[in-house]
Parts: C-alpha cells; structure tokens; sequence
C-alpha cells in the first residue's frame, strides 16, 4: 500500500514538474482548449494575438472572440476595452496587449473585467547598457542579445532573429513597447552605416509586436565620426550634421523611437563642453526629430567632483531650465537623487519641473542589489517611489501622477528601465530575476498596481501548476496555494527590506565596494579618487556619529523637497527613520523609535538581514516538491551564495563602524565570523 502510494505521488509530480530551464519566463507552454477567433483585418501584429489567443486560452472550450479595431474617445493609444466576447482596441499593438491581459487573468484565475484598460505611460521602455562588441556594462546575465563582436558581427542569423522575437513577445506581453538597443555611454559607432542596418533588423523583428527601436548616442558624434571640428549644439554645421543623420535613420527605419542621450555626465562629451545648456543640446535633437515624430530622452544623472552634496546636483542644474526644453524632450531622473541605492528617497526634480516631460528611471539590473545573485524583488521599490507624495499640487500629488500626465499636460510621457537581459539561458541569470523584468512591466503600464499582486501573478505564471494533455481552466489547488503560493510570495515580497537591512539600513547610501559595486566598502578611499567615489563621502562616520548632513543646518538637500518634507525630513522628530542617516548626521548614543541607540539598531538591522536570508533558504528548501529540479536548484545555490554574502556584510559594517562608535556590539547578537582586515584585503566575489 505505501508503494503504491508513493507511486501515484511520484507519477503526479513526474507530470506536472517536467524540465524547465526558465528561459520561457512567465510564458510557459500551457495545454489549451479550442477558441474561434473572428478579426476582419489583417496585419503582420493581428495574427501574433490570434495566434496567442489559439495556444493560451485557458477559458470555455469553442469559445468565440472578436478582435475589433475601433477607436474610442476613452481609449488613449494603446488602450484596449473587453467588452462580452470581444476586445476593442484603437491600434492593433491594443488589440495585442488586450490579448495578453486576457490570457493573463485566465492563467491566474482573475476575473475578467468588462472596462477600459488604459496604459499610464506612453512610453515604456528597456535601456539596455550593451556595447557595440557584446560585452554589457552592469550586465550580469551573459553577452548582449543585440551586439556581439569578431568578423561576423553584424551577420544577422535565424537563431538572431529567433531570440528577438522571444524577446519582443515577453516585453509585449506586459506592455512594453520600446527598446534602447545601446549603452548610455555611447559608441559613435552606433550611428554608422552598419550599425543602422542591424538596427533595421532588429526593429523588423520587434515591430510586429508594438515596440519600437531606440538607441543611445554619443553627444561629439558629429566631431568624432563626421570629421567635424567641433560638436557645439548650436553651430550650423553640427545642426546639419544631426538633421541629416536623423534623416538618415528615417529612411532605414521609418518607425524609429528617438534617442536617449547622457551627455555632460561621468566625463561624457556634452553641452556644457561649449558652455551650452542641457537645453540646448537636447533641443537642437529635439528639432531634428521634429518632422519624424520622434523624441530626445535626456538623462538627469549629472553631478560634479566640486559639489558639496552629490544628491543636490541634478535638481540644481535642470531647475532652472523648467519650460526651456521642446515639448518632444523628455528628462529622464532617476528613481532616488543618487544613484540607484537600495533605499532612496525620491528624487526631488519630481513634480518640481512643471513646465517639462519627466520620466521616472528605475535599474531592473541589480548593480547595487546583489546583481544576479542576490533574489530581491524590486516590485516594493518602484512602488515606493511611484506613490510617494511630492505634495506639488497639494497633497496626492505622487510621483506617479507627476509623470504620467494626471497633474501636469505633457505631451509625451515615459518610463524606462535599465535591463536585466543577457544571453544566459534564463535570460537573466537568476531565475527570481526575471521578476524584475515582470514587475517593471507591469507598472509601466499600471503605476498604481501592488506589488503584492504583481508577484502573486508571477508565481502563478511562472511555477503554477503545468499539467500537459488537459484543457481548460489552469486552477490551482489549495495545496499548491498553501504551501507554494503563499510562503514564497512572502519571501519575494520581503526580499528587498532583508537587502536593505543587510546591505545599508537606517539611510545608509553607497558604501559598496567601489570596483564592482558589489560587496561592502565603507573604507575604500585611495588617494587621488574623487571624494563622491568614496564611501566615506556618504556615511561621513567619525567617533561623534554618523550620517549626511543635508538639512538646513548641512547641505540643505532638503530644500529641494516642498512641504510638508522639507520641514518633515529636516526635523529628527518627524524624518523616517528609513532616511535617517541620508538627512542627518546623528551621534552614536542618539535614541531611535525603538529605544535602542543608534548604534545598537545599526547593529540589530544588520543581523535582522542576515536572519531573513536564511529563513529564505528556509522557506525554498520546503518548496522542492513543488519546482522542478533545474530551478529549484539554480535558486537553492544562488540563496546560498546570498547568505554568505548577507554574513560579510553584516561582520564588515559592524565591524567597520564599531572603529568609530567604540562601542560593543550587542551581546545578544552573533559574533562576526569574518575578520575585519581579512575582508578589507579581499574584495568579495561575484559567484
């Protein structure tokens, strides 16, 4: 009788755990019922959602359902209505995405809502930091699917060709529907005549599915590659250059997106190199993409060697340029005023420019976030920004509202994410990853969603039940729910407040070791390094205290935020104490909300990180019976990996700052494993 019991348990894991390597993300093949499609139209992008419909319906068997284009005043572009049996939409990239939507909710047990379904940006778009010759710059999932470098380089191959499409289908299938094809830090190379022609390629590849091609440009381009004397913006032969180039592009590829340009930034070539504004390099882009209909996303990421506080500089150089750009110029500002940390407060340009197109920028690659091995969720970061409140126009005045064209009538407006993407099988590197990819999505297209529901829909599409030769409803048992479900939901969703904890509590920012960004570094600072490439110009610890003064009485960062936070992050009283060491440098013995001082809590935070990665090994350890064996694994030994890595920093932060504090660690704490010198001599490895 056991035998046999054991048997019918091993038959039914055998069917439902075949192998999977992750590389069909949360698109996995699904056994289907039989649907009948009516679409009067024809189009390379109406047979794509006919097709999705006929291998994803999970509903009715020998349904039917009408795809109808028709416009609708309610309907922005993009939009899709499901009215009974049928989805509207104005474009066919709609008609796509209301496909999509609709597999969606049938795969995850939603209910499917007769209403409108409008997107809150109408640019939503992947940056990707990948290099003319394959290599990725904060790329930790292999080589660039786009670019690779030898004698066949821009040889486009079916097996090319093959990859974009899967690539274009993911990205289409949560709304996204635009590709920076090239890293911020530019090649002029990517201008040239071969470079174009892949491009062409590439976007021939990506139109079907709604998303267009956009690439990255190096500001000198006209002096480094058309053999100009010089690049500045306002000279009649360098605005030729750029009209023609523009030109150029249009005739190659007729639906190009625009350019996205830093310039002025790190020791990029840009305007300030001829005493020209930001204003006046992006708009003498801007005009040439005028009679196109294409636009000019400028980065906001600027700051200078000689400025007191780094966090200030970008609201201190674009303020004064408000109403000065074209109206088909968008600025494009990080999520936090530095530079992608694991907390941030948001970035105070938000909301404050009124007269100019903001769009927020979020990092999907986890440069400071354990990069591919490290399970965070980003979901909870990007939440947090999109709905803090800028109080611009009064209170509800959220960062979300302030770029999606609620509050302020911009013409354009956008989003972007800079990619997780590379060549590794699984696209991402790390299985849990490809989360990130989802969530940003998701709140591309709906900045209002939780991200609560965001990974309950990805868990469901990506580990939910898989049971070949059925049809109909997906479903999902009570045991799957209780003992998959619902335990590796609550690991996602804490996973990014464990990395804070374990990485930078309490509004520590940017003590990362300096070469990789990687492992800890609170005491790199060589001689010769610009001060704001050191640590130490962030935590500023000293055996007073620690902290970054940036309140009135400091650098007076605060002044940028309007009320009620500037007055709210500037008195100790009423600062979160999540920013608390970004606002204030405080004494070691200063009391904290939970009586402890300051330096305890420090300590206690490091240690609650490490505890919650550990209860993550926990917690996918019980989950085995439920995965298959290759993810399973891949993600057991990428939590490993975080573990020990949680333990260096905890023993280094602590250890460091206790040097300062000269006070014990807690008794009640586990004592550092690793010693101090140890770890400042050897760097912590990526594994």
């Amino acid at each position: 009788m056991k035998t046999t019991a054991l048997f019918v348990l091993f038959m039914v894991f055998s069917i439902s755990l075949f192998a999977e390597n992750g590389h069909d993300l949360w698109l996995r093949s699904k056994s289907t019922g039989k649907i009948n499609v009516i679409c009067k139209k024809t189009s390379p992008t109406l047979t794509i959602a006919i097709q999705e419909l006929q291998k994803g319906w999970q509903g009715k068997d020998n349904a039917t359902i009408t795809l109808t284009l028709k416009s609708d005043k309610a309907l922005k572009k993009d939009g899709f209505k499901f009215n009974k049996d049928e989805i509207q939409a104005g474009t066919e990239s709609g008609i796509l995405y209301g496909v999509y939507e609709l597999l969606r909710r049938q795969q995850t047990g939603e209910p499917v809502e007769e209403k409108i379904y409008n997107p809150s940006y109408e640019i939503r778009t992947l940056n990707h930091w990948d290099n003319p010759d394959g290599s990725i710059e904060r790329g930790y999932a292999g080589k660039s699917i786009f670019w690779r470098n030898g004698d066949n380089s821009m040889t486009v191959t079916d097996k090319d060709k093959d990859l974009w499409q899967e690539y274009a289908r993911a990205n289409a299938s949560v709304g996204l529907n635009g590709a920076v094809l090239n890293n911020v830090n530019a090649s002029p190379l990517m201008l040239s005549k071969e470079y174009l022609e892949r491009v062409k390629a590439i976007a021939e590849v990506l139109r079907p599915y709604g998303i267009k091609t956009f690439l990255s440009v190096k500001f000198s381009s006209p002096s480094q590659i058309g053999k100009l004397k010089t690049s500045d913006p306002l000279d009649p032969e360098v605005i030729k250059w750029w009209n023609d180039k523009v030109k150029e592009i249009y005739s190659i590829i007729p639906d190009f997106g625009g350019f996205l340009v830093k310039a002025s930034s790190e020791g990029q070539p840009g305007p300030q190199d001829y005493e020209r504004s930001h204003a006046d390099g992006a708009n003498m882009m801007a005009d040439a993409f005028k009679p196109f209909g294409g636009i000019v996303m400028w980065r906001a990421f600027v700051y200078s060697p000689n400025d007191k506080d780094r966090a200030r500089q970008a609201y201190t150089e674009f303020m004064p340029l408000d109403g000065k750009f074209r109206d088909n110029v968008i600025i494009q500002v990080k999520n936090g005023p530095v530079d992608f940390q694991p907390r941030e407060p948001f970035s105070p340009l938000f909301g404050a420019m009124k007269k100019t197109s903001l769009m927020p920028e979020f990092q999907i690659t986890q440069e400071y976030l354990g990069q591919a091995i490290h399970m965070v969720f980003l979901g909870p970061m990007w939440e947090e920004c999109l709905k803090s409140d800028t109080y611009q126009e009064g209170p509800g005045s959220t960062v979300g509202r302030s770029t999606d064209g609620s509050i302020y009538p911009q013409k354009h407006t956008a989003i972007a994410g800079v990619s997780n993407i590379g060549l590794d099988t699984n696209w991402c590197g790390h299985q849990m990853a490809q989360a990130n990819w989802y969530a940003f999505g998701r709140l591309a297209w709906n900045n209002t969603l939780t991200s609560e529901k965001i990974a309950d829909e990805w868990i469901k599409l990506t580990f939910g039940p898989v049971k070949p030769g059925q049809t109909g409803s997906l479903g999902f048992s009570n045991d799957w729910t209780e003992h998959f479900l619902v335990p590796v939901k609550k690991m996602i969703l804490e996973s990014r407040e464990a990395a804070v904890n374990y990485m930078m509590p309490l509004g520590f920012h940017h003590i990362f070791s300096a070469n990789n960004h990687y492992g800890p570094g609170p005491w790199y600072a060589p001689k010769g390094v610009r001060a704001d490439w050191t640590p130490p110009y962030y935590h500023k610890a000293d055996t007073l205290g620690v902290g970054f003064d940036r309140t009135h009485a400091g650098t007076d960062a605060v002044s940028q935020y309007h009320e009620p936070l500037a007055s709210q992050f500037n008195d100790l009283k009423t600062c979160p104490e999540i920013y608390l060491l970004w606002f204030h440098h405080l004494p070691w013995d200063y009391k904290v909300s939970s009586g402890r001082t300051l330096w305890d809590e420090i300590c206690y935070s490091y240690e609650k990180g490490l505890n919650q990665v550990r209860d993550f090994q926990k917690t996918w350890d019980k989950v085995e019976p439920y995965v298959d064996k290759e993810r399973f694994e891949n993600i057991r030994s990428k939590l490993k990996n975080q573990c020990r890595n949680a333990q260096v920093w905890k023993d280094a932060c602590t250890l460091y700052f206790q040097q300062f504090s000269r006070r014990p660690i807690p008794y009640d704490i586990e004592r550092p494993v690793y010693e101090l010198n140890d770890l400042i001599s050897s760097e912590v490895k990526r594994r």
